[in-house]
């Protein structure tokens, strides 16, 4: 019962959990541990507090301002002549960003559709047109409690079964350990480890995070319960990307298997699920993939709206044209005819590439002395966001000095 109130307690923390834990991360860390091995373990471990120290500032902006991120932007640049190309930047950045972040969630949902009713593009297409449909009910409702507490169910219920299959699946310890705690970058992996905190550590949840604890808590009172909130939340979350990765490791990775379908995916749960493996893939990546696809159009519905009308609510015409826009472009790249494997990795790189431009902003707001007052960021907070800006920074610029021949 108690661990039954604690869960009942989470709030926009575990909407943020679930936000990530979506058919992109269980496609990429799957990717990770069948390409890789336990290698790229530590990764995780640096995204999962990454994105516990970013969101953590987003939580205490909105809990303690009474604003979202996208309005803190607006009032601390207020007098600026940097005012409008900067929100130009950050707009364009992020409805790009989440339009391929969408296009992901649709091909994983799609991925596990295949998975129960065979890989044709006539699965694929009514899977995505599905997926669509049900997403866009959802955000016109408009009753993002309701999500909320669906998303908390579906995040403990891939958690239940990821944990399950770790443990079914007799990991190599020692090498689960070393890739924890020792960083590498094996040939050919730099832009999966670029995808993997990516997908962790996702820059349109610092927006979503902010507008949904603004809503929930108030004041320095809810201080304390909201910084629990993203913690447990969050690091639940990391806890299961680790698990994927090491189940993919162990049942994929160890027997020379690749993931380029879901079938293959699903190969990773057939040492506890034996041949129900698909159809249980099948269920996860479809109902994870319903559930992200409503908060990458919410969390640009308000960014944007933030920044250009801030006075428009969630039932607001605008809001909601908004949110539906970056649904249907989503759809548009889902249905381009790229391999959905490809698409949910190239979603989750764009995403690493994105967070350093989402996170600079975040880290200025949150030193804004007259919007923050005595919990604007400390030293330590601002050490912390600062080596994690520059880490990702770093191995996003690395990553495109590869693509193009530089490095």
């Amino acid at each position: 019962m108690r661990i039954f109130r604690t869960f009942q307690s989470l709030g926009p923390g575990a909407l943020v959990t679930a936000a990530f834990i979506g058919p992109g991360t269980v496609t990429v860390c799957t990717l990770a541990g069948a390409g890789f091995g336990y290698a790229l373990l530590w990764a995780l471990v640096f995204a999962t507090f990454a994105t516990i120290v970013f969101q953590e500032m987003a939580s205490r902006l909105g809990t303690m301002t009474g604003r979202g991120l996208g309005e803190a932007l607006q009032y601390s640049f207020r007098a600026s002549l940097w005012r409008w190309p900067l929100t130009a930047l950050v707009l364009v950045a992020l409805y790009a960003g989440n339009a391929a972040y969408e296009a992901g969630n649709l091909s994983g949902a799609a991925l596990g559709a295949e998975a129960l009713f065979g890989e044709t593009q006539t699965v694929f297409r009514s899977s995505v047109g599905a997926t669509v449909v049900a997403a866009a009910l959802m955000l016109m409702r408009g009753n993002h409690r309701h999500i909320e507490r669906l998303l908390i169910a579906l995040v403990v219920l891939m958690a239940l079964a990821f944990i399950g299959t770790f443990v079914a699946s007799t990991p190599a310890w020692q090498a689960l350990f070393s890739g924890l705690l020792i960083p590498t970058l094996p040939d050919g992996s730099l832009i999966t480890v670029v995808a993997l905190i990516g997908t962790t550590v996702v820059p349109y949840n610092l927006f979503l995070h902010a507008a949904a604890a603004k809503q929930r808590w108030h004041g320095a009172k809810d201080l304390v319960a909201a910084r629990n909130d993203t913690i447990i939340s969050i690091g639940l979350g990391g806890v299961v990307a680790i698990f994927i990765v090491s189940t993919a490791a162990a049942g994929l990775f160890a027997n020379g298997l690749t993931a380029n379908s879901a079938a293959d995916m699903a190969a990773q749960f057939e040492p506890l699920f034996g041949t129900w493996s698909r159809y249980l893939l099948g269920v996860g990546l479809l109902a994870a993939g319903v559930s992200s696809a409503i908060t990458a159009p919410l969390a640009t519905a308000y960014a944007v709206s933030e920044m250009l009308r801030p006075n428009a609510g969630a039932n607001d015409a605008w809001f909601r044209m908004i949110s539906m826009s970056v649904l249907l472009i989503g759809a548009g790249f889902a249905l381009s005819g790229i391999r959905p494997v490809q698409i949910i990795l190239a979603a989750q790189f764009a995403n690493g590439l994105l967070l350093p431009i989402i996170a600079a902003f975040l880290l200025y707001a949150m030193n804004q002395k007259n919007i923050m007052r005595e919990h604007a960021n400390t030293f330590w907070a601002n050490a912390l966001g600062g080596s994690v800006f520059v880490i990702a920074t770093g191995l996003g610029l690395r990553s495109v000095a590869r693509a193009i021949g530089v490095a």
